[in-house]
């Protein structure tokens, strides 16, 4: 399993923060919104096409509203129908909920996030592929699954590095899930994702990372004021573009880097590093869907 030494020391200070009532508030709606998540889901089976895509986009948008965060996207996804693996920078459990906030997805997940709070049952309600980390035996099965699956025209998000990651540093993209969009024979779509606050600092607040549970983050999350999440999609990667799944990956992390106007950087040397302007899909305006 990817291991990441990011922890406690790469939280960066002096983010806003809201009063213990605003806190109580946000908690509540996201009870309700999993709430509604339980009702709805049996028509959720019924539902195809459109119909389905919005109600699951809503539930998403709504924990998003829920946590007080703001989504600012550049770029679009595809339109739905055709198969392709969504790879992302991972540093937050919010940013399977920002993905389907804006394109609802099927996942590959590990398995525990069945028993997360909140994002459990959407991640699970959204059809989900889930990975059982520790036993690798199950592996080869798994990306059989995964391809097949995008094969049948899903769009599947995965985060290719593993575990998640400050947003400073970052990890290698691990190849395995790369195989899975070769055999399928359909495009890797990148997404690079960026938490700042309303004033425009990076923060890496959002993180979920070291030893801490779901609760904690969720709690940190809830206190923080004016957070915005910044979505970039880039160009897809078409079938056939690179020659094996090593190859694939980089050109996939660097899609990532190059939106972000980073480069990969060591968890010794977690700081930014100038760069140009993020590289995005044009002309597609930025856009504020939470």
């Amino acid at each position: 399993m990817p291991a990441s030494p990011c922890g406690d020391g790469c939280l960066t200070p002096g983010a806003p923060t809201v009063g213990f009532a605003r806190r109580a508030m946000r908690f509540a709606v996201a009870i309700g919104v999993v709430i509604a998540a339980l009702l709805v889901s049996p028509v959720l089976f019924l539902l195809r096409g459109g119909a389905r895509e919005w109600v699951v986009r809503t539930l998403f948008r709504a924990v998003l509203h829920a946590f007080g965060v703001r989504l600012v996207v550049h770029g679009e996804f595809p339109e739905p129908g055709r198969g392709a693996l969504v790879v992302n920078n991972h540093i937050s459990w919010l940013d399977i909920v920002a993905i389907n906030a804006v394109r609802p997805m099927r996942a590959l997940a590990k398995k525990e996030i069945r028993s997360w709070p909140v994002l459990g049952v959407l991640v699970s309600r959204a059809g989900s592929i889930f990975l059982d980390r520790e036993r690798l035996s199950t592996l080869p099965a798994t990306m059989t699954e995964l391809a097949e699956a995008m094969r049948g025209g899903s769009m599947v998000n995965a985060t290719p590095e593993g575990t998640t990651w400050c947003g400073l540093a970052s990890g290698r993209f691990r190849t395995a899930v790369f195989q899975a969009a070769i055999d399928g024979g359909v495009p890797v779509r990148p997404v690079a994702l960026r938490y700042r606050l309303s004033d425009g600092r990076e923060t890496t607040q959002p993180a979920f990372i070291g030893p801490e549970t779901l609760i904690a983050s969720l709690r940190r999350v809830a206190r923080l004021r004016g957070l915005v999440l910044e979505m970039f999609v880039c160009p897809e990667i078409a079938p056939g573009r690179a020659e094996n799944r090593r190859e694939l990956a980089a050109v996939a992390q660097a899609a990532v880097h190059s939106a972000l106007g980073t480069v990969r950087i060591p968890a010794q040397a977690r700081r930014r590093a100038p760069a140009p302007r993020p590289v995005i899909e044009s002309p597609a305006p930025k856009r504020e869907l939470a």
